[in-house]
C-alpha cells in the first residue's frame, strides 16, 4: 500500500541513534554459528535481511536466542550442524545468499538456498565460480548462476584468486570457504572493498594476513565464540546525513555511527561538496570504529565521484544522487557499473525516479550526471521493492514543493525498520 509523504517546510532537529550495521549484524550470526562456544551480540539490527540469516542457521540446528537488539548464538562449530529438513530461505538478502554459499560449500551438510523474486534474478556465478575452483558442489539454474541453488558440502582446497570486481560479498564468500579448505587461500582485490569479514575473522580468533589488497587465510582454523558490539550502519546514517545537509535550517546529531574506513565514502563526498559536518567521540570498539556525526543545512557544490571511492559508498549512491540535485554545478558519478546488479538496476531506478521530481539527471553506462541546484516537485515514486530507492524517495519528499507518494514503503524494513519512526522524531522535535 502506498504512503503519501507531505512534509510542508520541515526543519530537522535532534539526535538519532543509528540502528545496527546490516553487514556486521549478518556476520555476527554467521561467525557465531561457525565458531565453537557462545557468542553474544549487542546492537543487532532486527531487519528482514538479518532475521533471514538467523532463520537459516536455526534450520541448521544452531541455537539462537533473540532479545531485541541482543542475540545469543550457541554452537558446537560447523561440524555439528544438522542437515536442514527445510529449504534455507534468504529473503531479499544478497549478503545472506552469497556468504551462505561460501559457508555451506565447506560444511558436511547438503542444503538448498532460495531467495525472493529479486534474489532469484541476481547473479550468483560471481560467487559459485571461484568456489567451484575450490572444489565446491553446486546445482542450480544456468550452471548455478541463479537461485535456487543446491549445495552439497564437501572438502575444499585453497585457491589464489584475483577478484574481477570489487565485491565484499564475493571476497567474504571465498574467505569463509577458505576457513575450511586445505592450504592457504590468497585473494587479491582490484579495489579495497568493505573489510568487515577480515576484521571479524580476527575478532573470533583466526589468523589472517592483509597486506594492501592481498589477503591470506590458512584453512583448518577454528573460531571461538566471543562478544560482538555492532556499530550503527553508516549506509542507513547516509540518508539522514543527506537530509541534514539539504533541508533548510536543519541540524542533526547521529550517534553510534560505524566509521570503518572501507565504508566512509559518503563522508568524503559530503566534505568534498562543502557540507557543514563534524565527527566526534571516535572510538575503537573491539573490532569496528564508531562515533558521532553532526551535520547541518549547507551550501553545496558539485563534485566527481569514481575510482576507488565507489566501493566505499556503492550502497549510498541513490541518496548521493539526491544530494547532488541540491548542489551548485555538475556532479559526475562514474565507475559504478555494480549498481546494475543490486536489488534493481539502481542507475536506471535512481534516474527515473528523480526525473519524476524534476531533477536534471542523466544516466550513463557506468553512473550518472546531475546538474544542480534544482527545485524538486512532488510525484508518484516507485521503489522497485528496493529499500534504498524507497528511502531516497522519502528523503526527497522533505524538499519537494508538494506531496510525494511512495508505492512500497514496506520494502524499507529490509535494512531500516525504524526509518519512518526516526524521521518523524526529528521532524517534529
Amino acid at each position: 500500500m502506498g504512503k503519501i509523504l507531505d512534509y510542508t517546510q520541515p526543519s530537522l532537529q535532534g539526535t538519532l541513534r543509528i540502528p545496527g550495521d546490516k553487514s556486521v549484524s549478518h556476520r555476527s550470526i554467521m561467525f557465531g554459528a561457525i565458531a565453537e562456544g557462545t557468542t553474544t551480540v549487542e546492537g543487532f539490527l532486527q531487519s528482514d535481511d538479518c532475521l533471514a540469516t538467523i532463520d537459516c542457521f536455526s534450520k541448521l540446528g544452531v541455537e539462537i536466542t533473540v532479545d531485541g537488539e541482543s542475540v545469543q548464538v550457541k554452537s558446537d562449530g560447523i561440524g555439528a550442524w544438522k542437515e536442514p529438513s527445510e529449504i534455507l530461505y534468504t529473503g531479499n538478502s544478497g549478503t545472506t545468499t552469497r556468504l551462505m554459499l561460501g559457508i555451506l560449500a565447506g560444511s558436511n551438510v547438503s542444503s538448498v538456498l532460495i531467495g525472493d523474486e529479486s534474489i532469484q534474478k541476481r547473479p550468483m556465478k560471481r560467487v559459485t565460480a571461484p568456489l567451484k575452483q575450490m572444489g565446491a558442489h553446486f546445482i542450480g539454474r544456468e550452471d548455478a548462476q541463479f537461485t535456487p541453488i543446491a549445495v552439497e558440502g564437501t572438502k575444499l582446497k585453497a585457491i589464489h584468486y584475483q577478484m574481477p570486481v570489487a565485491s565484499a560479498q564475493v571476497k567474504s564468500a571465498i574467505l569463509l570457504a577458505a576457513l575450511h579448505a586445505e592450504g592457504e587461500t590468497v585473494v587479491e582485490e582490484m579495489e579495497t572493498s568493505r573489510d568487515h569479514t577480515e576484521k571479524m575473522l580476527q575478532h573470533f580468533g583466526a589468523e589472517i594476513s592483509v597486506d594492501n589488497k592481498t589477503i591470506r587465510l590458512r584453512g583448518g582454523q577454528k573460531l571461538t565464540g566471543t562478544h560482538v558490539v555492532v556499530p550503527g550502519d553508516i549506509s542507513s546514517a547516509a540518508f539522514f546525513l543527506v537530509a541534514g545537509a539539504i533541508v533548510p535550517n536543519s541540524k542533526l546529531t547521529l550517534t553510534n555511527v560505524g566509521l570503518n574506513g572501507t565504508r566512509t565514502g559518503i563522508i568524503d563526498v559530503l566534505q568534498a561538496m562543502g557540507a557543514k559536518m563534524s565527527i566526534n567521540d571516535s572510538e575503537n570498539n573491539s573490532h569496528e570504529e564508531m562515533g558521532t556525526i553532526e551535520i547541518e543545512a549547507s551550501s553545496l557544490k558539485g563534485t566527481e565521484i569514481g575510482g576507488d571511492l565507489i566501493p566505499r559508498l556503492i550502497d549510498e549512491i541513490p541518496v548521493i544522487a539526491l544530494l547532488a540535485t541540491q548542489a551548485e554545478g555538475k556532479t559526475v558519478i562514474k565507475n559504478a557499473e555494480e549498481l546494475k546488479v543490486k536489488e534493481t538496476n539502481r542507475i536506471d531506478a535512481v534516474v527515473n525516479e528523480l526525473k519524476k521530481l524534476g531533477a536534471n539527471i542523466t544516466a550513463t553506462e557506468d553512473g550518472m550526471i546531475i546538474e544542480g541546484p534544482t527545485p524538486l516537485h512532488g510525484g508518484d515514486l516507485t521503489s522497485y521493492g528496493d529499500h534504498r530507492i524507497g528511502m531516497m524517495g522519502a528523503i526527497a519528499s522533505l524538499i519537494t514543493s508538494s506531496a510525494v507518494t511512495l508505492d512500497d514503503p514496506a520494502c524499507i524494513a529490509v535494512s531500516y525498520p525504524t526509518f519512518f519512526e526516526q524521521l518523524e522524531s526529528v521532524r517534529n522535535s
